[in-house]
């Protein structure tokens, strides 16, 4: 394979875009913020929390990502699930609500899917949300997702660039008989998984069986002990010094990953994508797989043996493996950047970089001689402002996990590992950076006009996620700016204590 060298420097690019700012992980806070302040003007939901999941729990959305929010009711410290018609019930108040307070915009209630949703969009920077009702699965995935993250860099770029390029070719969007975000980041864990040597291991490595059937008893101990098992399987893993290690380039790695999947409309006759081995699967043989009554099989690792990508149609099919084989022969021969950026990116992207590259012409024809790095060399603007807050853009753990706090039996997830950097001393000597005013119009003007948010961690007791947590926290979420990269401690990933 040739390797094309405008590829890696462009795929750069295309990064610096797409990935979440701090102002990015403020406005969804923000959104967050509106939403719990509706639940308390519904009877039947006060009490209730708004927990994220999906990409933004997981560290895989783009600035331009949708918002997946779960209202969680209080059922005690055990597990209890809701009955479909219960949440219906439960949606259509809300759905009132919204429309009442005047807020949110182009509201539509999806009834009969398999979990009832609500689609809305904030007014806020208008970021579109799907609300759900004690979604304990999605947050359990998106967890998962999180972690894997952890294993290996590579894979949350690849996973950004892949949701891209499938939303350029509109091949993610499920109700149109294409993938839906989830199942792209299952073949890009599938893709690591198989390339040589194994980037991932095969997922029963990180947890031996579908972590959904374990979310029984009580709350928070299911969801301690199986955030404790996956994370020492993974710190075992990543200890393993026995097993090759791939060091093949972002380019490199997204061009294979293509050419692994142009025959993909042939190969799901016979064959299913299975994360939880880490191999095809012959679908005649897996008996939990039959019948197929699907055009493609993505298992579902966290929840076997349900389908993914059961969204995807036959017809659909054909064109994806099309759409998979026109990238890949024209990544490897287009040795152009414009070439590059238009088979990889919609137009919305294609536009801001064609501005980014003007502003930043003009800024380091202008300001060469006053911008320096520590060296005493030149470099652009856009670069001394992407410093300022591009720590959080490959953080190991998201910056908007709170630190312990005192919290009700239920809480999701154990959080008392994790520091946080509002009001304490600076991490090994780190210090918030300082923003001027230049450089806030850079940002702004980075953003496409969107100005950057303050933090809106202040509030009332009655904004807060539960009654008595302190200010700047919410249902698992710190509301205050995202800290810088956190490090793990001893270089190994992140894992829960032990209660003492």
């Amino acid at each position: 394979m040739s390797r094309n060298p405008f590829l890696d420097p462009t795929l750069q690019e295309i990064l610096q875009v797409i990935k979440p700012t701090r102002a990015d992980w403020d406005t969804r806070i923000r959104v967050i913020d509106q939403l719990r302040d509706v639940l308390q003007t519904v009877e039947c939901l006060r009490g209730a929390t708004v927990q994220p999941f999906g990409s933004f729990v997981s560290n895989l959305f783009t600035r331009w990502g949708d918002l997946d929010l779960s209202v969680d009711l209080f059922s005690g410290s055990s597990i209890l699930f809701t009955g479909k018609k219960q949440k219906q019930t439960l949606l259509r108040h809300l759905l009132r609500a919204l429309r009442a307070s005047g807020l949110w915009y182009k509201l539509q209630f999806v009834i009969h899917a398999r979990v009832p949703i609500l689609k809305v969009v904030s007014g806020h920077q208008r970021i579109a949300c799907d609300i759900s009702i004690d979604n304990l699965d999605g947050l359990l995935k998106s967890r998962f997702l999180f972690w894997i993250s952890e294993i290996d860099g590579r894979f949350r770029d690849l996973v950004l660039l892949v949701k891209e390029w499938a939303k350029a070719h509109n091949i993610n969007d499920s109700k149109n008989g294409t993938f839906n975000s989830y199942s792209l980041s299952l073949l890009v864990i599938f893709h690591l998984q198989t390339c040589v040597p194994a980037i991932l291991p095969p997922l029963r490595v990180i947890y031996p069986k579908s972590a959904v059937d374990d979310l029984t008893g009580v709350r928070k101990t299911a969801e301690e002990s199986i955030a404790q098992v996956t994370a020492a399987n993974i710190a075992r893993f990543k200890l393993n010094t026995a097993k090759s290690v791939n060091r093949s380039s972002l380019s490199e790695l997204l061009v294979s990953f293509y050419a692994k999947f142009s025959d993909i409309n042939l190969k799901a006759q016979e064959l299913g994508v299975c994360p939880f081995t880490g191999r095809w699967e012959n679908i005649s043989s897996n008996t939990t797989w039959l019948p197929k009554t699907y055009s493609l099989f993505v298992e579902d690792p966290f929840e076997q043996p349900v389908n993914a990508a059961r969204s995807v149609s036959r017809r659909n099919l054909d064109r994806i493996a099309q759409v998979f084989q026109i990238t890949s022969r024209r990544l490897v021969s287009d040795c152009n950047r414009n070439s590059i950026i238009g088979v990889l990116t919609g137009q919305h992207i294609q536009e801001s970089l064609h501005r980014t590259i003007s502003l930043h012409s003009q800024q380091h024809a202008n300001s060469m001689h006053n911008v320096r790095n520590l060296h005493g060399q030149a470099r652009h603007q856009n670069q001394q402002m992407q410093q300022n807050w591009s720590q959080s853009y490959n953080t190991q753990n998201p910056p908007y996990w709170p630190p312990p706090t005192q919290s009700r039996p239920q809480q999701n997830w154990p959080q008392n590992n994790l520091r946080n950097l509002q009001g304490q001393p600076p991490v090994q000597g780190r210090t918030w950076p300082v923003i001027t005013q230049t450089q806030t119009q850079q940002k702004s003007q980075y953003k496409n006009g969107n100005r950057s948010l303050k933090n809106t961690s202040a509030g009332s007791s009655q904004n807060q996620g539960h009654i008595g947590k302190p200010s700047g926290h919410m249902n698992g979420v710190n509301s205050a700016r995202p800290a810088s990269k956190i490090p793990s401690q001893g270089g190994q990933m992140w894992r829960p204590r032990h209660e003492q």
